[in-house]
């Protein structure tokens, strides 16, 4: 018996897949982001610190932090029907920033964690972003120790960043939080990419 297939077959909806990036120095809280708004239970690639470690990695502000990303956390999360953003934690050591090119291929942006304590450290990244054209935002983690909390536009001004880029603040531990930085990172590519590129975005 020969069977003919329908025109009139229901097709499976297949979701916008979107990239993005959590980058920024060591300790300051992509891992922790990345957990805080995935919905599944995040990829990491954490190890212990070594004491032959201990004259490479600069720990200062961070003497507590006993382990390091490797390679990369990877988390997810569904927006609606037609939106998946598939987020990607940059290590934020220098001896492992050769994965970098790798991870941001194809990302529509990325998010700077900023630490006031050291803000010194997001500089690479906010360097590297910058020469590859990638848009971003900086996002000051506001931890609970810090002396002052600095506002984005002093943030803003220390880091020299472009006018455009913006600056927020956030807890890295808040899904909620979290989720409100995201959506400034598309809401940014957007105005930078073109509202035609990314019509089917909609945070």
């Amino acid at each position: 018996m020969d069977y003919e297939l329908s025109d009139n077959r229901p097709t499976a909806r297949v979701p916008l897949a979107v990239k993005i990036l959590i980058a920024g120095g060591f300790g300051v809280g992509k891992t922790t982001l990345v957990g805080a708004v995935s919905e599944i239970t995040p990829l990491r690639t954490e190890e212990y610190l070594t004491n032959e470690g201990l004259s490479i990695d600069d720990l200062d502000g961070v003497e507590l932090k006993n382990t390091t990303t490797v390679a990369m956390d990877f988390g997810r999360i569904t927006i609606n029907d037609d939106l998946v953003f598939y987020l990607f934690g940059a290590p934020g050591q220098d001896r492992f920033w050769f994965v970098w090119d790798d991870l941001a291929l194809g990302a529509l942006g990325a998010v700077v964690l900023a630490d006031t304590r050291r803000l010194a450290d997001c500089f690479p990244s906010v360097d590297y972003f910058e020469r590859r054209g990638t848009p971003f935002i900086v996002a000051v983690n506001c931890f609970d120790d810090a002396t002052k909390q600095y506002q984005p536009d002093e943030v803003k001004q220390a880091l020299d960043l472009d006018p455009h880029v913006p600056v927020v603040l956030c807890d890295a531990r808040s899904r909620q939080s979290g989720k409100q930085v995201l959506i400034a990172l598309v809401e940014h590519a957007r105005a930078v990419r073109g509202a035609t590129r990314l019509a089917g975005v909609h945070p």
